[in-house]
C-alpha cells in the first residue's frame, strides 16, 4: 500500500516588533528567499496601517530573515492562478507597496541581499535604503510577460532615470551592490554582520529628531514629485514649529538634548 505524504511548508509569516519608537518589520520565509504570497502582501498592507495605531512608533525598519530581503512575489503561486487572479495579485501588491510609501513615519529597508521584481519595487518605496555586500536589486520580469505599471516604473524612474530603468527590463540584469550605491538605490553600505545593528541605531537617530521636522520634510518631498498623492499633513507655509521649534532652541542653549514630542495629526 502506498502512503500519500503531504508536504508541510516551513512557517511563512510577517512579523511586527514594536520598541523604543521603532516598528520592525520581518519578511518571515528564508527557505524560498522570503517570496512574498498574495496572503502575505494582504498582511503587510495590514501591519502598515496598525503601526499608526501606536503613537509611540517614530520610524518603520522594514527587512527580510536570513540572507534575502524578499526575492518579490512567489511565481510559483502565479502557476496556480487565473489571469484575473494574477491581475488581481498585482493590485494588492501595489495596495502594500503604496501603504507603506504613504505613511507619515520615516521608513528605512534593510536589503540584506536580493531585493527582485516587486520586493524591490517595495524597498524603493522605503524613504531610506541601508544594503550589505550582499545586496543585489533588479526587476528581471522580461521573461516572466509581467507588464509593470507606471507606478511601479515611476519608483525606479525616480532614483536611476529613464535608461537605466529600461536597461534593467531590456536585460533582466542585476546591480551589484557597489552599482546599487552608487545609483542611489541604497543610502548606506555596511558590512554584512553590522547590517541589522546600523539600522537600528540609524532608526534611533532619526526618532531624536523633531517629528516635526521630519514629518514636515516627508511630506515637502513627496509633494514636490509630480504623481505622489500624499494624503496626510498640511503644505508647509511656515518655518518654525510653534512646539519642536522653541524646545529645540532651548536645548542648544542650554546644551541638552532635546526633548521633542510626537503630536502626529497635528502637522
Amino acid at each position: 500500500m502506498q502512503v500519500s505524504i503531504k508536504r508541510v511548508e516551513p512557517q511563512s509569516k510577517i512579523t511586527l516588533q514594536e520598541s523604543a519608537g521603532l516598528a520592525i518589520i520581518t519578511i518571515n520565509r528564508p527557505h524560498l528567499r522570503n517570496a512574498l504570497t498574495s496572503r502575505m502582501w494582504d498582511e503587510l498592507t495590514h501591519l502598515g496601517k496598525r503601526i499608526l495605531d501606536n503613537p509611540k512608533n517614530r520610524v518603520v525598519i522594514i527587512r527580510g530573515n536570513g540572507p534575502h530581503f524578499t526575492a518579490g512575489s512567489d511565481i510559483k503561486e502565479f502557476s496556480q492562478m487565473t489571469l484575473e487572479e494574477a491581475e488581481e495579485a498585482f493590485v494588492r501588491m501595489e495596495k502594500a507597496i503604496s501603504t507603506f510609501e504613504r505613511l507619515p513615519l520615516p521608513t528605512i529597508g534593510v536589503v540584506n541581499g536580493p531585493a527582485m521584481g516587486a520586493g524591490f519595487v517595495f524597498a524603493l518605496a522605503c524613504d531610506l535604503r541601508i544594503g550589505s555586500n550582499n545586496t543585489q536589486m533588479g526587476i528581471p520580469v522580461g521573461r516572466l510577460g509581467i507588464t509593470l505599471n507606471d507606478k511601479f516604473v515611476k519608483r525606479i524612474v525616480d532614483l536611476i532615470g529613464p535608461s537605466r530603468a529600461k536597461d534593467l527590463v531590456y536585460t533582466g540584469r542585476l546591480f551589484n551592490a557597489e552599482e546599487c550605491y552608487q545609483l542611489g538605490l541604497i543610502n548606506y553600505l555596511v558590512e554584512t554582520e553590522r547590517l541589522d545593528r546600523f539600522a537600528f541605531e540609524l532608526g534611533k537617530k532619526i526618532s531624536s529628531q523633531s517629528p516635526a521636522s521630519v514629518y514636515a520634510v516627508k511630506r515637502s518631498v513627496a509633494s514636490s514629485i509630480p504623481g505622489i498623492n500624499v494624503p496626510w499633513g498640511d503644505p508647509r507655509q511656515v518655518f518654525v514649529d510653534p512646539y519642536d521649534f522653541p524646545e529645540g532652541i532651548r536645548a542648544f542653549v542650554e546644551k541638552r538634548s532635546p526633548q521633542f514630542k510626537d503630536r502626529r495629526g497635528q502637522h
